[in-house]
């Protein structure tokens, strides 16, 4: 017996899919602008997770260049079939606008879900969320939300399907609208599945915020008519201010090996922002861990509709599994750059690491990134950077750098989109000289923050420090790593959060290390390791609660 205490994947891991082959769990989430696209993690007992690794691996199967924040991965949908493993996956290129949605949806096969995975085939583009269904008859089916005609109140124009045929890669006949949803209304992120000679469409519904559900209808026809469930939804957080797990919704079952069912969907904790009315509203909350994903145990009645196993339809942070428990070993959170590759942890943005930009090699023992683009760009930005997992955690490296103007820096980043983010960064300051402190961006709205000015000496070797103790970020330096000084401002970490951001509201805060050079790009900088660990919280007076926890 096992106890899932959720979320199971914390800090940016929505949206996701779940697949069983054998004893094996394999989940797939969402991963938005950061390359490589689409997180698998794998697990034995639905309670302890690893992360195995990234299906999109190269830009013939990924261009993210020029995405938009929170574009590129929306939902991608795993499954397992014929011997081989199968994803969709939608890269948004466009979806601000308000009058267009640019969606193309693409599939790729892999032998083992380590992959490699095939290059990709195009499917359509005329919504997201696309999911593939492997009927008993071998046929195989594609279902997706379409976006609906512009500025008309279908603008979530319901669920539809249509075949695919994948012996010739190409769809069969036209798409057939099977349902329109429920009264609760943005319907989007279907998975089909038959049990028991009925098909059952699970829906993500009421938009991925606090109005979000799982939705279910069934049909004994695959393409319908759907009847809703008599207690829709299946599961929510609307309403119910005690929970800690807010935003539940967008689900996909699983079947245990011992026979138990499941839902995996995703959840929000959210924090109180700093100096706010407390009001349980979105406009006084933020969300730096972004989505995670959680799970829930199902059952079904004897009238054929599955609820959760608990008995309303409310997400628990602790379930029981009636599986042994098998924990892997714990993830190694330092990279002292050593290797020839980076913890897999690491990610960036819109584009795979090129040793152009990048390299573990060109000074052994470290990781050098060559200085490009702004923070502002959706092109060329050298920066690496991995999930905040925890509410409470600190990171930590040190920076060799030799800044000969002020359009050239380096340093250690809190990072959301490239309109929110905390940069503690080293540039010039003159001849000999250079100055260390924090810029902030608030939406484009720069601040900054003086730390110290100090010898250019003093930057060939300049330990960097941040902590988060859930709202506030501090930031801290030292030229030997012994003696350390800090930046006397705290910072506030609920800016770095969905429901803060216009632009951009499905991803979660990065902490990694970059370089930026707005004169000719000749500019490196060398970081000798990264070290993330969680920590107990700082005591430095009152603390901000995750909400409703």
């Amino acid at each position: 017996m096992s106890t899932i205490h959720n979320p199971v994947l914390t800090g940016f891991n929505p949206d996701p899919s779940i697949c069983r082959v054998g004893d094996d769990y394999y989940i797939a989430t969402s991963t938005f602008e950061w390359f490589p696209g689409v997180q698998i993690h794998h697990s034995r007992d639905l309670a302890h997770w690893r992360l195995l690794g990234r299906a999109l691996d190269r830009v013939s199967q990924l261009d993210l260049r020029g995405c938009q924040n929170s574009g590129g991965i929306w939902a991608p949908c795993l499954t397992h079939a014929d011997g081989k493993f199968w994803l969709l996956y939608t890269n948004v290129h466009h979806h601000m606008s308000g009058v267009v949605m640019d969606t193309p949806n693409y599939l790729v096969t892999a032998e083992r879900i380590e992959g490699p995975w095939s290059e990709p085939v195009f499917l359509n583009a005329s919504g997201f969320d696309p999911s593939l269904f492997h009927d008993a008859d071998g046929r195989k089916y594609v279902v997706q939300m379409q976006m609906g005609e512009a500025l008309t109140s279908t603008r979530f124009d319901g669920i539809w399907l249509r075949e695919y045929d994948a012996a010739t890669a190409r769809f069969i006949g036209r798409p057939q609208k099977v349902w329109a949803g429920s009264p609760i209304g943005i319907t989007e992120g279907p998975h089909l599945l038959k049990k028991d000679g009925w098909y059952y469409l699970i829906t993500a519904e009421g938009g991925t915020s606090m109005r979000h559900a799982i939705s279910v209808c069934r049909s004994r026809e695959l393409r319908g008519p759907y009847e809703t469930h008599p207690q829709n939804p299946l599961l929510t957080s609307f309403q119910k201010d005690h929970l800690a797990l807010k935003s539940a919704g967008h689900g996909c079952f699983v079947e245990s090996q011992t026979g138990e069912w499941f839902t995996v969907h995703l959840s929000q904790r959210p924090l109180q922002r700093p100096a706010r009315v407390v009001l349980d509203r979105e406009g006084n909350k933020s969300v730096p861990l972004g989505r995670e994903t959680s799970i829930q145990q199902l059952r079904w009645d004897s009238d054929g509709w599955p609820r959760l196993a608990h008995g309303d339809n409310s997400p628990r942070e602790t379930v029981a599994v009636d599986l042994t428990s098998q924990p892997w070993l714990l993830d190694e959170l330092r990279d002292d750059f050593d290797g020839p590759d980076l913890n897999l942890h690491f990610q960036t943005l819109r584009e795979p690491v090129d040793s152009a930009w990048c390299s573990l090699r060109r000074r052994p023992g470290w990781l050098s990134l060559r200085g490009r683009d702004s923070l502002a760009s959706t092109f060329d930005q050298s920066l690496v950077a991995r999930r905040l997992q925890h509410f409470q955690a600190s990171a930590e490296t040190c920076l060799s750098f030799h800044p000969w103007n002020f359009k050239q820096s380096a340093g250690l980043i809190a990072y959301y989109d490239r309109f929110y983010y905390h940069y503690f960064r080293v540039t010039a300051a003159g001849e000999g000289r250079v100055k260390l402190g924090v810029i902030s961006s608030d939406n484009t709205q720069a601040g900054h923050v003086h730390a110290a000015d100090l010898p250019l000496a003093a930057a060939q070797k300049l330990f960097l420090r941040m902590a988060i103790d859930f709202a506030e970020l501090r930031f801290s330096w030292s030229t030997d790593g012994t003696a350390w000084h800090a930046v006397t401002q705290v910072f506030d970490a609920t800016l770095l959060g969905d429901w803060v951001s216009p632009h951009s509201n499905f991803t979660g805060t990065f902490w990694g290390v970059c370089c930026q050079d707005l004169s000719d790009r000749s500019a490196w900088a060398d970081f000798d390791y990264f070290d993330y660990s969680s920590q107990p919280a700082i005591e430095t007076g009152d603390r901000c609660d995750v909400a409703g926890g």
